[in-house]
């Protein structure tokens, strides 16, 4: 992390501070009393494999932590399979295909992968995983062993569909199909989990757009974010019914936008696309107010305000079109501190939405629809609590506003620790300019 970057921006400076030393996890990491060899070693290639997401799945409730680093651990090894292209399909495709049947035997490893792929330790050591996901409860396993084998037939699907190796994905429809089958069935999974375990509501489950959009609106996010990265590594993932109209020829290509001389018509396209993930936000917040327990809000949350923050970043921002953009990791510890309650939440999302409609130029085909959707968006935000009505009138008590009465109840009970934390961190700021202000005089008074 650059000191530049947090001197430039001391709220990020003072959250960072706050969340490395001052806000303490829901949960502990350690199950007391079963922690075995293998799931010692679970937990290790949690971390080998991903850094961000063991952090989170660490301080999840201990009635699911270890089923979804479990669940994880599963999908990076489907994943690991399907990335390698070292791999001939003739050998990928039938694993790929039968990858579920694995998850329901004693013993079963890979290791026919490239010796330079990251992580091929997760399919060589796949024994401990099978022996810890055995002990799972049956219904936890039956969600994971679903998912995995929609999941695997999916990527075995695209392996084999020439047309999209060739062209890549064409229609706004094939757009949302692909992300489905790398996000989508992560939140469905996710979300069966949570509402097996009590910690969410039945309505999530049987409503699959709400955990649809929680996972397309991460993986759009992404798709657009990594332009550049795809582009070099020949991958097609930009849907043609929306960059081929910003391109010069009807039978122009992808890569024109990473001409200097086309940056304003790839910018057009990044906010098209930018355009199209906002249709996806009335969904997440549903969803995020429907989850109860608090380890698992906060789960669900910090990706979903780490989108909006990503994709607000992206948007009329031509620097996608050369390279790799990201949010500073000060504003991360920002939003993971802000998003611990649904108001705070609500609150980035209308901070951010508001950035992206300030962002889009007039000159913008798409500037009057991006002010129509933001415009929709914050109707349904003030359905939510409905905080500004003339005085003598009450409150529409619609099923999202109900919905939201009874999240603010979870909302009020980590209240105390939050307002507890800004108080410790208040004193540290007061303690340490006093020190610094003494230090000062001390300097100037021996002058």
């Amino acid at each position: 992390m650059k000191v530049s970057e947090l001197l430039l921006h001391p709220a990020e400076c003072i959250a960072l501070v706050q969340f490395k030393f001052v806000r303490k996890p829901l949960f502990s990491g350690v199950g007391a009393g079963r922690e075995t060899a293998d799931l010692a070693r679970c937990r290790e290639l949690l971390r080998l494999t991903s850094r961000s997401f063991a952090a989170v799945i660490m301080e999840l409730h201990p009635e699911l932590r270890d089923c979804v680093m479990l669940f994880y651990l599963v999908l990076r090894a489907l994943d690991t399979v399907e990335d390698d292209m070292t791999i001939d399909d003739a050998v990928k495709v039938p694993l790929l295909r039968s990858f579920d049947e694995k998850l329901l035997l004693d013993d079963w490893s890979f290791d026919g992968n490239s010796p330079q792929e990251k992580d091929r330790c997760v399919l060589v050591e796949f024994p401990c995983i099978l022996r810890e996901f055995h002990k799972l409860r049956a219904e936890y396993r039956d969600v994971v062993v679903r998912i995995t084998r929609e999941m695997g037939n999916g990527m075995a699907d695209y392996i084999e569909d020439e047309q999209f190796n060739r062209e890549g994905i064409q229609t706004v429809a094939e757009y949302d199909r692909y992300c489905h089958y790398v996000a989508g069935l992560v939140g469905d999974g996710l979300t069966q989990l949570t509402v097996l375990a009590g910690f969410s509501s039945q309505e999530l489950a049987d409503n699959p757009q709400y955990f649809e959009s929680m996972g397309l609106f991460l993986q759009k996010t992404n798709i657009i974010r990594d332009y550049r990265e795809d582009l070099d590594d020949g991958r097609v993932f930009w849907p043609k019914a929306v960059w081929s109209k910003y391109t010069k020829e009807q039978d122009g290509t992808l890569a024109e936008f990473a001409s200097l001389e086309n940056t304003e018509s790839g910018v057009f396209c990044i906010n098209d696309l930018v355009l199209n993930a906002l249709d996806h936000i009335e969904d997440v917040l549903t969803y995020l107010a429907s989850v109860h327990e608090q380890s698992s809000f906060q789960f669900c949350a910090i990706p979903q305000v780490m989108a909006i923050a990503t994709l607000a970043l992206l948007c009329n921002n031509a620097a996608v079109l050369q390279g790799n953009v990201k949010i500073r990791k000060g504003t991360t510890c920002w939003l993971i501190l802000r998003s611990r309650t649904f108001r705070g939440c609500v609150e980035i999302f209308e901070e951010y939405l508001r950035e992206i409609r300030g962002k889009v130029p007039v000159r913008d085909p798409n500037y009057l629809k991006f002010n129509v959707r933001i415009g929709k968006i914050d109707q349904f935000i003030e359905e939510l609590y409905q905080s500004n009505l003339p005085e003598g009138i009450q409150p529409r008590k619609t099923p999202i506003y109900l919905k939201v009465s009874e999240r603010t109840k979870y909302d009020d009970k980590v209240a105390p620790t939050i307002q507890a934390e800004q108080q410790t961190i208040q004193w540290v700021l007061v303690t340490c300019g006093s020190l610094v202000a003494a230090l000062i005089v001390g300097y100037l008074m021996k002058r």
